[in-house]
């Protein structure tokens, strides 16, 4: 594929050029195994360049009127509804997505890059009153400088827009590491779309690496004032730390443990849609995917006949083919990790309803149900196509059962009274969640983000401007003032 070959570059201050680094990244379809690119990392040298070319190009583009910025987005998103059908073979080529998943992804960004056209002007100052008559308060909404953007292999052209395309908005400039599984979609297409919308050079740079070539450098780098990382609540909390220790804020969107809670008064044929959904979009791969399905007791039965019988209807397989609705794992680890937990799970007393094979990195759908409350695999993020179903009595158990989890992202409930929802909806410990709807729900201007393990901070639309500018007071005295010495 074209991308594949002009893409497997560095992007440095408006240049492709290769890395300089030890080792290449091999980029690998994760369905047939086919070697997509090699790219040689990017060393130290290399992200001291991206960032110093970032901190050029920032004081101009910075300056840079808002309506002239934001004919950038403009462009950028003619170019993406211009090549959908190869942006969608890219991202099921990379990433093994079907074409639901490509459609979502493609889907969200153009709504990301519409939203960027209007945080463009948002950036507002305001006067503020004083008590002495003579002084006037200005607050300036200024652009925080450099971003550095570190983003994920599930969704990484739309992970990494989401943050990219609002800094550049706002008048930054951003150095874009995206995941080694997925270099192209998370980088080399992000690079391109911006490049040929116009972005003038050195206002966003793309660095392929990893920890072992680097180690820290890509956060601890004087430049950039604000990280912004997707991904696990692992590294998270490495980043958070590492981040904090060299005084630089940090937007965090880690994992994941939703709950779909199925009360008693719900529409069942409705709720085992959304669930299905909420569990299976991209094999599972999804941080606000429903990892654990709560269902009242007095539709238990009925409910999960119903669940294990439109999970059978699923489709395992090639994610070229339009019919196929549950694709491959990113990669053949991941498949071997999901099989052990199924396996382990079950050993420990759960129950498989539904129990899916492996094939390399094809994982067909499990469902299990009797799980003793104490399973470890109940308070853990699942990123693989296994739905955990379990009952409770009453809505005071579903909370609990609900809240039991360190993570804190999304979640949903269903109900005939949307109101009961919403009293519901407000006891769950989540950043998001979705009466009567799939946990898995994005949209541009409501704030994303989690609690407890699941990050720190919001994106998306007036968040964004929090994220990505800082507050400049300039106080102007009118006349004289007078000192007490």
């Amino acid at each position: 594929m074209s991308y594949f070959d002009e893409l497997a570059f560095q992007y440095i201050d408006g240049e492709w050029r290769a890395g300089t680094g030890s080792w290449d990244i091999v980029d690998f379809n994760p369905y047939d195994g086919e070697k997509l690119a090699s790219i040689t990392v990017a060393g130290v040298a290399e992200i001291d360049q991206a960032y110093r070319a970032a901190e050029r190009a920032q004081r101009e583009w910075g300056a840079t009127s808002p309506y002239t910025r934001r004919l950038v987005f403009e462009r950028a998103l003619r170019i993406v509804d211009d090549r959908e059908a190869e942006l969608s073979a890219a991202i099921t080529a990379e990433c093994g997505g079907t074409a639901v998943k490509a459609a979502f992804e493609l889907h969200l960004v153009r709504e990301f890059l519409r939203e960027a056209l209007h945080l463009a002007l948002r950036a507002e100052g305001r006067i503020l009153p004083s008590p002495d008559d003579t002084k006037e308060n200005r607050l300036y909404r200024l652009p925080v400088g450099v971003v550095g953007v570190i983003s994920p292999f599930n969704f990484p052209f739309l992970l990494s827009v989401k943050s990219v395309a609002p800094a550049l908005a706002l008048g930054n400039a951003v150095v874009l590491k995206p995941h080694q599984n997925t270099p192209i979609c998370g980088g080399g297409l992000v690079a391109k779309v911006f490049e040929e919308a116009g972005l003038p050079a050195g206002v966003l740079n793309v660095v392929v690496t990893d920890i072992a070539e680097i180690g820290d450098a890509l956060i601890e780098h004087p430049v950039p004032k604000v990280i912004s990382f997707t991904g696990s609540d692992k590294v998270g909390r490495h980043v958070a730390t590492v981040a904090a220790a060299h005084f630089k804020r940090v937007i965090l969107e880690l994992g994941g443990n939703s709950a779909l809670i199925v009360l008693d008064d719900a529409d069942v044929d409705y709720a085992v849609d959304a669930a299905v959904f909420s569990r299976f979009i991209h094999q599972g791969q999804v941080c606000m995917a429903a990892n654990r399905v709560l269902v009242d007791r007095s539709v238990e039965r009925e409910f999960t006949e119903k669940f294990v019988a439109k999970v059978k209807t699923l489709k395992v397989g090639d994610p070229g083919d339009p019919a196929t609705h549950i694709g491959p794992l990113i990669h053949a680890g991941q498949a071997e990790a999901i099989n052990a937990l199924v396996e382990q799970t079950i050993a420990d007393g759960a129950t498989a309803l539904l129990r899916g094979g492996t094939d390399g990195t094809l994982v067909g759908p499990s469902v299990l149900t009797g799980l003793p409350a104490d399973s470890p695999v109940l308070c853990q993020e699942i990123f693989g196509p296994v739905a955990l179903i379990v009952p409770f009595d009453g809505e005071e158990e579903a909370i609990r059962i609900a809240n039991a989890t360190p993570y804190g992202l999304s979640g949903a409930v269903h109900t005939g009274d949307v109101e009961r929802g919403v009293r519901v909806a407000k006891r769950i410990d989540t950043g998001m969640i979705h009466v009567n709807d799939s946990t898995v729900h994005d949209e541009a201007i409501v704030p994303f983000g989690g609690e407890k393990h699941s990050g720190v901070g919001r994106l998306n639309g007036e968040s964004m401007v929090d994220a990505f500018t800082t507050t400049k007071w300039i106080s102007i005295q009118h006349g004289r003032s007078r000192f007490p010495f």
